[in-house]
């Protein structure tokens, strides 16, 4: 497996975290996003969309993070991501989809460059976009994480699912744009018992190659 990605790039996170939850090896191939790598020619050829993360496996090249981790789940289902009852992957996948669907494509890095070029956003106006639309879903997502009654450390019961692989990636990315996380300490609590697992250790952008 070869993975085309940069080290902050939320989607990218994602994407590490379920494929070390897999306990799959692959090779990373940094895309410098400060240095725009991903809108030249040569990135184009592999993803027309110009967009991280790729995931070129079994002669294909995979694009979009959702797709990419279902596919994951479907050709290496165990360990599972999701529960075994079809409610509760609903009530997953409903979690993941808050933070996949409703807050980071508002705040993903060719939005928050709109703002600031075309509409003249500073950083402080950039912050507190980003805040609005993350405000919202984490309340959403805090106010539905324990709502099947099922507790545990993580999001949903007692071991990682795919609500997790797109919650931390959104977490960090919270603090990266000076969002106060006080008031979800429920979220904290989740944050600090991923954080304990060498999967999402290892998937950390600090952790990363292209990192710096």
């Amino acid at each position: 497996m070869k993975l085309y990605d940069f080290f902050r790039s939320g989607t990218s996170h994602r994407l590490r975290i379920a494929l070390n939850l897999k306990g799959l090896a692959y090779e990373q191939v940094a895309v410098d996003l400060r240095r725009e790598h991903h809108l030249g020619d040569a990135y184009g050829a592999i993803n027309p969309q110009h967009m991280v993360p790729v995931l070129e496996v079994e002669g294909r090249r995979m694009t979009q993070s959702p797709a990419i981790i279902e596919w994951l789940e479907e050709r290496y289902p165990d360990p599972p991501l999701l529960p075994t009852d079809s409610g509760d992957r609903a009530h997953v996948r409903a979690l993941a989809a808050i933070v996949g669907c409703d807050i980071h494509p508002v705040n993903n890095r060719r939005i928050l460059e709109a703002l600031r070029h075309r509409f003249g956003a500073d950083e402080a106006a950039v912050n507190d976009w980003c805040g609005t639309w993350i405000g919202d879903g984490f309340d959403a997502f805090d106010a539905l994480v324990d709502a099947r009654g099922h507790g545990g450390p993580f999001a949903f019961g007692e071991r990682p699912t795919l609500a997790d692989v797109y919650l931390v990636p959104q977490i960090e990315s919270a603090r990266r744009f000076k969002v106060d996380l006080g008031r979800w300490p429920r979220l904290q609590e989740i944050d600090a018992a991923c954080g304990r697992l060498e999967a999402f250790q290892r998937a950390a952008p600090t952790a990363q190659p292209d990192a710096g």
